[in-house]
């Protein structure tokens, strides 16, 4: 496998908050790696750098080995990274097939979208049935399925999404992740910051655990989750 996301020694501040402390981690391609930790540790502010919503003090971000620490958010996706936001940040006021056009703004006007919508809906089926209705009609998980096709418009290589599984019923979240595997086997790898530690390690191959704005542990999913301190702070025991 060869190295798509390299993060160095990233430092953030929110003002005079050190929101992020020299973090560093990398993603092989074809993975599926998520991000946990508690409330506040910093994992939507290392999101945010990747994609270039915010400022870093200082290390660096690279992706498929080019250095993109400073390059601006619109440049980074249309290179190929695309996030889902947290709270899922969808066009209440546009339909579904208008929300998703939005997604697909880097790409050529003339180009044909179709391919892209059957992708989306074949993952989503739901969403098909709801194509004409405002976003803002849609539920909870509905608006997340959305979140997560709108990203997909812009044909990804390296997927990052926020807290996929807020605020959604257990049962909801599991089909998400379970559409989130189909998304990796088509060929999108993954980064995910959530805050269901449980689902998002057996969901995942790698982890990484941020406390405080510093990488507390890292590993293969499946340790992680018989790893004794991960399970008494982030799993319940």
């Amino acid at each position: 496998m060869s190295t798509i996301l390299k993060v160095n020694d990233l430092t953030a501040h929110y003002g005079s908050i050190n929101a992020l402390k020299g973090v560093s981690l990398e993603v092989e391609k074809g993975e599926i790696v998520t991000v946990i930790g508690a409330n506040g540790a910093g994992k939507s502010t290392l999101l945010k750098c990747i994609v270039g919503v915010m400022n870093k003090s200082s290390g660096t971000v690279e992706f498929e080995g080019n250095d993109i620490t400073r390059t601006g958010s619109d440049k980074i996706v249309r290179m190929g990274i695309a996030m889902v936001p947290e709270g899922r940040q969808i066009f209440s006021e546009l339909s579904v097939l208008e929300n998703l056009k939005m997604g697909a703004y880097t790409r050529s006007k003339k180009e044909d979208l179709t391919p892209d919508y059957d992708l989306v809906f074949g993952i989503f089926p739901k969403l098909k049935e709801r194509a004409h209705q405002k976003g803002g009609n849609l539920s909870g998980g509905e608006q997340q399925m959305l979140a997560v096709s709108r990203a997909l418009m812009s044909r990804p290589k390296l997927l990052l999404i926020d807290e996929l599984s807020m605020g959604l019923a257990p049962v909801l979240v599991e089909s998400l992740f379970d559409a989130l595997m189909d998304i990796n086997r088509k060929g999108t790898t993954i980064v995910l910051v959530e805050q269901d530690a449980n689902m998002a390690l057996k969901f995942s191959n790698r982890a990484y655990v941020i406390e405080t704005g510093i990488v507390a542990f890292s590993g293969k999913s499946a340790d992680l989750l018989e790893d004794d301190r991960v399970r008494e702070i982030y799993l319940g025991g």
